[in-house]
């Protein structure tokens, strides 16, 4: 695993990559999203809610494990703050497009992007030079209101 760290911009732009190979890359990618956030808190002094930190191990589990099993070769797990959420990016070498199934309560597994979209402010699939990027965004709002009550 390769970490790069972004510092604060004027207090704006925190920002986190690491590239991972292989199945063992999936423990460590929801670690990062777990430490990103716990700094988040500690570092940044951002109240962010058990929830939001929950909801981000669950978003990068997912995407990460979708790349695993459905693209070769290395992803790219970036996190970051923008706009009062917080932006988790996987990237792959694949060109082939997620794809949802309908709802089906007797199906076992592949409800990983249906759960991934439930729980995210917003969803983006966008094709690259090479392969795609997946982009959700878990709204940090619900930290702030967790903390005023």
């Amino acid at each position: 695993m390769a970490v790069d760290e972004g510092k604060p911009v004027a207090g704006e732009f925190i920002s986190v990559s690491a590239a991972f190979e292989g199945n063992e890359g999936i423990g460590a990618a929801r670690d990062l999203g777990r430490e990103f956030v716990a700094d988040l808190r500690s570092v940044h002094g951002m109240p962010v809610s058990g929830q939001v930190m929950d909801t981000v191990q669950l978003v990068v589990s997912e995407l990460v494990t979708n790349v695993r099993k459905y693209a070769p070769g290395p992803c790219l797990l970036t996190l970051e703050v923008q706009d009062g959420a917080i932006e988790v990016s996987v990237w792959d070498s694949s060109t082939a497009l997620p794809v949802t199934v309908p709802p089906d309560p007797h199906r076992i597994g592949r409800h990983g992007l249906e759960i991934v979209m439930a729980v995210s402010q917003s969803f983006v699939v966008r094709r690259e030079p090479v392969g795609k990027k997946i982009t959700a965004a878990i709204t940090l709002a619900e930290a702030e209101a967790a903390d005023e009550e």
